[in-house]
């Protein structure tokens, strides 16, 4: 559309450019000044209106893959998807199974934890044949990503939530009955637990919330942003003032599974298409009770497609469309991983090609240069450390987790060809002035916990307790 405005507007603007070279009056000279500069206007407000919901169309030869069949997600607001049924047997009992007086405590009743309020329909059937579950975590404004992952990942979930308040409390449960409502595989696969801090613990019960007969099942994100208009300034800033308790989320989302192995990652990260179905493969035949599989995380452009294949996103790395996960805002993040050696199978000949060409899952390589800060999303048995639920909010949530695992004795394995995506090429910015206070906590706390790890495994590979950070 906005091309087709663009040549209307040249042929106009050249056919009264011709006019003037004609020799028009002055008077007509005027009026095709003051037409062109209308028309101008209103380009330019076509734009504005555009660049507010849609991010600039890509100019690549590949059209195959450029977005136009994904989820809307929140890096992802122009894309659409068809429908789902909103025929399914739906009863108006309360959505959450809960009592908000009771629940358990976590080691310093900071959070009162609820299991399992509420379960699909065939989460225990599948949990009991499968061997892995997906465990993530999410807080009320970022749930919408949910719905992305929940059609990639064809296994059980485990979802922690997070609620602060009556008012998040609400919004959440009428946001879980449209999920509810719209996407089969919430209905069925996936069960989700609450979490609630200590000084804002609901205070009103469950309950039922009917919904429009209509629901926009393709808009998941701006249903969500209408649902949370609700929200006051108040607890808004609450929110904003107080941390969250990542590592509770992710201990609780984990512990809700119920298979041998767990796949712990973030909301917002998306599992490749079949990834389910090949770890099953690939883990029958597992005997290493200590190796942690990780799944490689790559950053995608908004305005590509989501890859169908390691080739295909490997296509995309080398036009600049994708990278590694947090590559340019911290390297380390990531680095272990090694990139660059994964991408080698893709390449004819090379050792894991035919495997690649099936969809096998294999290892790759082993991480070899492991270091404290690193970060990778992984597939492990249900017997891996805890996180420490002293780390809240920014910093040393994860990596520490990671660091005490290599100090246990786990081997690090990179599995190709599958991979994790996060949608958005991210950028650094200047930090927050919040995100530093909560770091600095963090590091603190960080002193103590890596003398813990040390008298637990008297064991110091990275020599942290001679070299303090």
């Amino acid at each position: 559309m906005y091309a087709e405005r663009q040549a209307e507007y040249c042929r106009f603007a050249c056919r009264h450019s011709s006019m003037v070279q004609l020799g028009c009056r002055p008077w007509n000279l005027g009026l095709v000044s003051v037409i062109v500069l209308g028309l101008s206007n209103m380009l330019l407000t076509f734009l504005l209106l555009q660049s507010e919901s849609c991010v600039e169309p890509l100019n690549i030869e590949d059209k195959d893959l450029i977005q136009s069949d994904l989820l809307p997600t929140q890096s992802n607001p122009c894309s659409f998807s068809v429908p789902y049924s909103q025929e399914a047997s739906i009863d108006d009992s309360a959505v959450l199974n809960l009592d908000v007086h009771l629940g358990h405590w976590d080691a310093r009743r900071l959070y009162r934890m609820f299991d399992n309020v509420m379960t699909g329909n065939r989460f225990i059937d599948i949990s009991e044949k499968s061997k892995v579950c997906l465990a993530t975590q999410s807080s009320l404004e970022k749930l919408s990503s949910l719905v992305q992952v929940v059609h990639q990942w064809t296994g059980s979930m485990s979802v922690a939530l997070f609620a602060a308040g009556d008012e998040e409390f609400q919004v959440m449960q009428r946001y879980l009955e449209y999920m509810r409502r719209c996407y089969e595989p919430i209905r069925e696969r996936v069960t989700f637990s609450l979490a609630v801090p200590k000084n804002r613990v609901p205070k009103r019960q469950s309950r039922y919330y009917p919904l429009p007969d209509f629901l926009d099942c393709q808009k998941p994100e701006a249903t969500l942003n209408q649902m949370t208009r609700s929200i006051s300034n108040e607890q808004t800033n609450w929110r904003i003032r107080n941390v969250y308790p990542q590592n509770h989320m992710r201990n609780l989302a984990r512990k809700n599974c119920q298979t041998d192995y767990v796949f712990l990652t973030d909301v917002d990260i998306v599992p490749s298409s079949n990834l389910s179905r090949v770890l099953e493969e690939f883990l029958k035949n597992d005997e290493c009770d200590k190796c942690a599989y990780v799944i490689p995380t790559y950053e995608l452009d908004a305005r590509v497609r989501f890859p169908q294949s390691k080739s295909e996103l490997i296509r995309l790395a080398k036009k600049g469309l994708a990278r590694p996960f947090h590559q340019k805002v911290f390297i380390h993040n990531q680095f272990a991983t090694n990139f660059t050696r994964w991408m080698l199978d893709v390449s004819a000949g090379n050792k894991g090609n035919e495997n690649l060409k099936n969809g096998h899952a294999y290892v790759s390589h082993d991480v070899t240069n492991f270091e404290f800060l690193y970060e990778p999303f992984y597939v492990a048995r249900d017997i891996v450390p805890p996180h420490d639920e002293r780390f809240m909010g920014y910093g040393y949530t994860r990596n520490t987790q990671v660091y005490e695992m290599y100090v246990a004795g786990y081997k690090f394995k990179v599995l190709s060809p599958v991979f994790t995506v996060h949608w958005g090429l991210q950028t650094r910015k200047s930090r927050p002035a919040w995100r530093e206070r909560q770091n600095s906590v963090n590091r603190k706390h960080f002193e103590v916990f890596k003398k813990e790890v040390f008298a637990r495994y008297t064991r110091d590979p990275l020599k942290m307790i001679k070299n303090p950070r």
